[in-house]
């Protein structure tokens, strides 16, 4: 009786924080996230459909300027800011992460197939792929400093 007392205990005590990150998860991809190349700040909320979507909600701008949209394929995007560009979108839920999912990249302005996931230690893995390579950021999340 002791032993598998003891045996309950001790399992209890190694699942007790795989449970707890098991409830967050990978796919808690939602709040405000710093790119890793820290120029921006992607806002992912839920797109109506209980999948995630992520908006460029700042970026860093070295003559204080909104910056543009310039390298959009489309002329009549180029003219408009990078702030308030949908920047992820159309993923679907997978065992561990996100993915069949869309990233716009503005530095090339093309759009790449992507997956995201929450890692264990909270950040965000944001994979854009072409065909079967595949590039991997890690975004860090934003501190809420408001009061």
């Amino acid at each position: 009786m002791k032993i598998k007392s003891l045996l309950t205990l001790t399992s209890l005590l190694f699942l007790t924080p795989l449970t707890s990150w098991a409830a967050e998860g990978p796919h808690d991809v939602y709040g405000l996230w710093l790119t890793q190349a820290k120029t921006g700040h992607v806002d992912i909320a839920d797109c109506g459909d209980s999948t995630p979507c992520g908006t460029l909600v700042w970026v860093q701008s070295e003559t204080g300027e909104p910056v543009l949209d310039a390298n959009n394929p489309d002329p009549e995007a180029r003219t408009r800011p990078l702030e308030g560009v949908q920047m992820v979108f159309g993923f679907s839920k997978k065992s561990k992460a996100w993915k069949s999912g869309k990233i716009y990249n503005p530095e090339d302005g093309k759009t790449y197939k992507s997956a995201i996931k929450k890692l264990e230690d909270g950040t965000l893995e944001v994979k854009g792929c072409v065909g079967p390579f595949c590039q991997t950021q890690i975004w860090t999340a934003v501190e809420d400093t408001q009061d």
